[in-house]
């Protein structure tokens, strides 16, 4: 989110993006990790940096090479800053031998598939976003401010069986505890705890002549972190498919995790829309946040 309101909201970066660079955007917890061609790279890459311990985070902004030869490695936000670096580097390459010099393709020679996860065939996307409607005290912090008004993103994967179930009239459990456990979390700030099963104090979800209805309530084990809410939707379907699907869970949510700090002190509003996904927009490929390494998981 702050990279967004920041770095990537000045207009002559995002051009120098377009025009001048490849711009690829990854989740470096995967690549990190990925026993694969395309973990090899970016392992490569990030190697030649600060961040070279892959046991642990590699978080950043890198400049390389087709090659992979490390240029710029930064983890700074400031658009100045961001933006004057670019812009040295890039000089920096055009004016050596790289610049002129033919690079071979990379060959996929491994595909990592627990790090490349695919939506099920037959299964659908919704799209998920979360805000905290209320409850930050004032500030005049660029970056809380930031934080404060922030809209998360994520996808939500429903399977094949999932789907007809939902053409049926039904829920299925499986999915009440997906959307519960990986869906109705705070992830407005960071990073968000998942909800363990065991946390899924109710979760009850009706869908009635196209109409959902539902309540949830969840709870740590020491109730430090919880939300109390009620859901309501609808869904449309045309040949045994949905083609509308449209859901808002909104109610008091409290406490924060570890990467999800700066919370509204007691219970604040929390709202988060699910709708589906048409394809149009490249995020809707991405799989789900609570989904990373463990697919199965996920969709059991």
């Amino acid at each position: 989110m702050l990279d967004r309101e920041s770095t990537f909201a000045d207009s002559e970066i995002v051009n120098l993006l377009k025009t001048r660079f490849v711009p690829v955007a990854i989740d470096q917890a995967n690549q990190r990790r990925q026993q694969d061609t395309e973990g090899d790279f970016y392992r490569k890459i990030a190697g030649q940096g600060p961040r070279s311990d892959f046991n642990g985070t590699t978080q950043g902004f890198y400049i390389a090479t087709a090659a992979g030869k490390l240029l710029l490695y930064n983890n700074n936000r400031d658009p100045a800053k961001v933006r004057r670096l670019m812009k040295e580097k890039l000089a920096e390459f055009e004016s050596s031998d790289a610049a002129r010099a033919s690079t071979a393709a990379i060959k996929t020679t491994k595909v990592d598939e627990r790090y490349n996860a695919r939506l099920p065939e037959g299964g659908l996307v919704l799209r998920v976003q979360a805000k905290v409607l209320d409850g930050y005290e004032p500030t005049t912090n660029r970056w809380q401010s930031i934080f404060q008004s922030a809209m998360s993103r994520d996808n939500l994967w429903i399977s094949a069986s999932e789907h007809q179930e939902l053409v049926r009239g039904q829920v299925p459990r499986s999915l009440q505890e997906r959307i519960a456990r990986f869906h109705l979390v705070d992830n407005t700030r960071g990073e968000p705890p998942m909800w363990k099963k065991e946390e899924i104090r109710r979760m009850d979800m009706q869908l009635r002549n196209g109409r959902i209805t539902g309540v949830a309530h969840l709870n740590t084990a020491r109730e430090d972190r919880g939300y109390e809410t009620q859901l309501l939707g609808v869904v449309d379907v045309k040949n045994g498919t949905i083609v509308r699907f449209d859901m808002v869970s909104k109610g008091d949510f409290w406490g924060a995790g570890a990467y999800t700090g700066g919370a509204p002190n007691g219970k604040f509003p929390l709202a988060i829309s699910f709708t589906l996904a048409d394809g149009t927009d490249i995020a809707d490929d991405l799989p789900p946040q609570g989904s990373r390494g463990w697919l199965r998981g996920y969709l059991r």
